[in-house]
């Protein structure tokens, strides 16, 4: 013991003397990988349909309003860019738009104001075609506008069931945006215009005009509503505080399940 006493004290280490290379830890790779996962959780699509206002004479002022919409979101949320694309029919507009819930709701509260901005309204009747959320990849890279050149007539729509011309409509509009992400890692340039093989998935104007018709899609002021209205339920009574009617737990539920959708 005391031999060892004497090796132990004569063992003399000075780390400043040895090379020293810093690692990452255990904690640090799997607090990174965290930090990956959450960021995918962050990430919600949504597709969006509206009429064009006729008093908009250059559908460019529409461009340029989300441009500068997007541009004031990443002055609050930074780091949580927009990436989507925008098909402006002659009277009609789809939008597709990938970032956080965050922006994504505040670009929804930007619809449910226009409608009161009086001569300064661009888009009409917007409707929510599908929220996705936790999507795990962008679809798009960037945010773009893409001009749709289809007739302007007014000719009757008959697709069938309601849920199935919103779900093929959902297929097309995910597939063009597949197509045209594709193409746009090929191509040398941009363009305003759909590429001519992509033309068959685009959504008639007709289609548009019925689904903006429809109570199944929610307008922008609809499912704020529904997201924002607190939920104080009487578990003995089923009664909805704040609701006359007794029974009411059932139809505030349907209209909550529309914004888990």
């Amino acid at each position: 013991m005391a031999a060892a006493g004497k090796r132990g004290k004569g063992l003399r280490i000075r780390f400043g003397d040895l090379p020293y290379e810093e690692r990452p830890s255990l904690y640090g790779l799997m607090h990174e990988q965290h930090k990956e996962i959450r960021k995918k959780s962050l990430l919600h699509r949504l597709i969006l349909l509206a009429k064009i206002s006729p008093e908009l004479a250059d559908k460019r002022d529409l461009t340029e309003y989300w441009e500068q919409l997007f541009i004031s979101l990443q002055r609050y949320y930074q780091g949580e860019g927009v990436t989507g694309l925008l098909l402006l029919y002659p009277s009609y507009a789809i939008h597709i738009l990938e970032s956080s819930s965050d922006v994504l709701y505040s670009i929804l509260r930007d619809l449910k104001e226009m409608k009161y901005q009086g001569d300064r309204v661009m888009v009409m009747e917007p409707r929510i075609l599908v929220l996705s959320h936790n999507i795990p990849n962008r679809l798009f890279q960037e945010w773009r506008c893409n001009l749709v050149d289809a007739p302007d007539k007014k000719t009757p729509f008959h697709g069938g069931p309601t849920e199935c011309i919103i779900n093929e409509c959902i297929t097309k509009i995910l597939k063009l945006g597949m197509h045209m992400h594709m193409q746009a890692k090929t191509a040398t340039g941009t363009s305003d215009s759909i590429p001519e093989k992509a033309l068959e998935l685009l959504i008639p104007q007709a289609a548009i005009c019925y689904l903006l018709e429809c109570d199944e899609l929610l307008t922008p002021e609809l499912f704020l509503q529904a997201y924002d209205c607190p939920l104080n339920i009487i578990m003995d009574s089923g009664h909805v505080f704040g609701s006359d009617n007794t029974s009411s737990v059932s139809s505030v539920a349907s209209t909550c399940s529309h914004k888990a959708s």
